[in-house]
């Protein structure tokens, strides 16, 4: 684990927002898991979303599910940290108010976002008086992150090309990020995560 630009001052809302970013397939969902699951209390940012819900997909849950008319109301009104229209069709956002409600209470606070996505809350968080740390999760090599991604299975040749084009671009991206996990297992990437929360939020212990 690297860190750079690390400040050890929290803002007056109580502890740093943690925005979490990799490239695609480096296991980032998979690490936040691992982490949850040893770590309960942290809180994870729900994502709202104006696509269809999938099959399982619970409200609350795995996103909020609005129509476009809300969401569009909702980022007029300024109740989003950030938003991204998906594909060109979707929209996505993450609402403000329950990021600043558990920042207030102290409790730790993850917000897994894109590079893209990343970007936007540094544009946002200054005028909106969040104190961030922003943390980037790397594979071992360009040469692992491919195999993981085939590992997957989950796309066809011409999607994996697409993502990994868009890897390359999101890992030429990791000097802008405070801390540097590599996440070799996840379980030691999990444990290096939750000692960058424990340190900005004053946790002592394992």
């Amino acid at each position: 684990m690297t860190i750079a630009g690390h400040s050890d001052s929290a803002h007056s809302t109580g502890g740093r927002l943690i925005v979490l970013t990799g490239p695609t397939a480096v296991g980032k969902g998979t690490v936040e898991a691992a982490l949850l699951a040893k770590h309960p209390e942290v809180w994870v940012s729900v994502s709202a979303t104006t696509r269809e819900p999938r099959p399982g997909e619970v409200n609350g849950v795995n996103y909020w599910f609005m129509s476009e008319a809300e969401f569009v109301r909702k980022e007029q009104e300024g109740k989003f940290l950030e938003t991204a229209v998906v594909h060109g069709m979707a929209h996505y956002g993450t609402p403000l108010q329950p990021v600043l409600d558990h920042l207030a209470a102290n409790t730790p606070t993850i917000l897994e976002i894109d590079l893209q996505g990343a970007r936007r809350v540094k544009q946002e968080a200054s005028q909106m008086g969040l104190d961030v740390v922003y943390v980037f999760i790397a594979p071992p090599s360009y040469e692992e992150l491919v195999r993981r991604l085939i590992g997957r299975g989950t796309e066809n040749e011409e999607q994996r090309a697409k993502r990994l084009e868009t890897a390359k671009v999101e890992l030429a991206a990791e000097p802008e990020f405070d801390v540097v996990i590599v996440n070799n297992t996840v379980d030691q990437a999990a444990d290096d995560l939750w000692k960058v929360i424990a340190e900005e939020y004053g946790i002592s212990g394992d």
